[in-house]
């Protein structure tokens, strides 16, 4: 911005504002009242606002509440909204007023004054684009900004979330065929346990991803009820009765997503139940990414001291002393995201339960650590797929060393001699330092034939 100024009025009197600045004298306050954090709304949420309004100003042109020659104005520069060209001009913070009446304004006032100047106009003049009149025609602040939350998180999932979700499904998957034959000791309580197949242990992350994915898509339908058309309190009062349904029939076709209008206003507005919903999927998504990321730097520790049984991609070196030294840093970044998405959840938590009486006084912090939370969710889930699993290769020389030494070998051979016998070889196996295979033979507990065919590793992953 310049270093020219004009001032502007609103309620309260007047407010310098600089020049070519598109908000106006209520964002100024806001401005001037909350330099907290740098924090500002993202491109999601602003794109939603815009999407909102550009509804709003064709439905009251539709219903003849507006003129239309003043609603293709609105219309116009609210898609500059939506395309992000007027990103720089939403500049509060996200810490404000609960409500978020202040971005709601930033939101009326940038339309209103670039529909102005589109129009060869004077900003600031609010004529012949009025920011409370025309751009928040029908709205209220208290329907509009929980309208956006839904808008934007529901996009964002649908068009960044879901998608990446399911490629990290499909990574897993292939990975899955690629290693079905290849069987490996399983671990409980992480100690020895029963063989697996490599593959069966990715088809779990696999199934984890997709079921992830899933989750994600129960979300965005968790945000279908929009509040808008209950204004003020949820009475609806300055509004058109056919306001909500016919905005969320434009926003349902401008996103592709089913939007309808709340059942129940009063509900829509007062509480943010949805949004908690939402959230706790997120988490639920972060916890499912955290134990595949564990799991696929715990089989790759080593490379020769650890276990060992496949081989992460090589990305960057791992130390500054060590030569050589090769660390598992997707997996790392993957679970520290998954921490700030869980983190987040209790700061949602929280935003949710300010909800008192007709209104929710937390949605400024709801929406950024939402929204933050698809964000991060999203990169990380893409470059760890990219950059980690399409290139995990199988250590079937280490998978085939570890199983025969394994002592859990002797648990197909409790069928044969009895528990008590087969735990007795598992301790002589590992007091002596000897396989299960050869214990048992040494003992001939079994013929060679049979002993043979109860320690095949393959037969002991599936079902007898």
């Amino acid at each position: 911005m310049s270093g020219e100024t004009r001032i502007e009025k609103d309620s309260m009197g007047e407010m310098t504002v600089p020049a070519n600045a598109y908000w106006g004298a209520s964002t100024q306050r806001a401005v001037e009242n909350f330099p907290v954090s740098g924090y500002r709304f993202g491109r999601r949420f602003i794109r939603a606002m815009g999407l909102i309004k550009q509804a709003a100003a064709k439905v009251n042109r539709d219903l003849g509440k507006l003129d239309p020659k003043l609603a293709d104005m609105i219309v116009t520069a609210a898609q500059q909204v939506i395309d992000g060209r007027l990103d720089d001009h939403f500049v509060l913070d996200i810490f404000q007023t609960g409500s978020g009446t202040s971005t709601n304004m930033n939101a009326n006032e940038v339309i209103s004054n670039r529909a102005i100047e589109l129009a060869g106009g004077k900003i600031g003049s609010k004529a012949p684009i009025h920011p409370n009149d025309h751009v928040n025609m029908g709205q209220s602040s208290n329907d509009v900004i929980p309208a956006a939350i839904h808008v934007a998180a529901a996009e964002a999932m649908q068009v960044d979330l879901i998608p990446t979700l399911q490629a990290l499904g499909e990574s897993l998957d292939q990975k899955a065929k690629q290693f079905d034959k290849i069987v490996k000791i399983g671990r409980t309580h992480l100690q020895d346990a029963t063989p697996v197949r490599l593959g069966q242990e990715f088809g779990g992350y696999a199934r984890q991803a997709k079921l992830s994915a899933m989750r994600a898509m129960k979300a965005v339908r968790a945000l279908r009820e929009l509040p808008i058309g209950g204004t003020a309190v949820g009475t609806g009062i300055n509004t058109h009765h056919e306001f909500g349904r016919r905005i969320c029939e434009v926003l349902s076709s401008a996103t592709g997503i089913e939007f309808v209008e709340a059942e129940d206003h009063f509900e829509a507005q007062a509480a943010k139940d949805a949004v908690c919903e939402v959230s706790g999927q997120l988490k639920a998504v972060a916890l499912a990414l955290t134990k595949i990321a564990n799991d696929l730097r715990l089989l790759g520790c080593g490379p020769r001291c650890g276990i060992g049984e496949i081989k992460l991609p090589e990305t960057q070196p791992g130390s500054s002393i060590m030569p050589g030294k090769v660390n598992p840093v997707m997996c790392e970044m993957l679970i520290q995201v998954c921490g700030q998405v869980i983190g987040n959840d209790l700061a949602i938590t929280f935003g949710c339960r300010e909800s008192f009486f007709e209104l929710n006084v937390g949605m400024p912090l709801m929406t950024h650590n939402l929204l933050e939370s698809i964000r991060l969710l999203s990169s990380g889930v893409r470059v760890f797929t990219d950059r980690c699993v399409s290139g995990i290769e199988a250590n079937e020389k280490r998978c085939a060393e570890l199983i025969e030494g394994s002592l859990a070998m002797c648990t197909s051979l409790a069928p044969l001699v009895g528990y008590d016998k087969a735990a007795a070889i598992a301790k002589e196996a590992f007091a002596s330092g000897k396989t299960v295979r050869q214990v048992a033979k040494e003992k001939k507990v079994i013929s060679d034939k049979e002993l043979d065919k109860a320690l095949d590793p393959m037969s002991m992953t599936e079902p007898g």
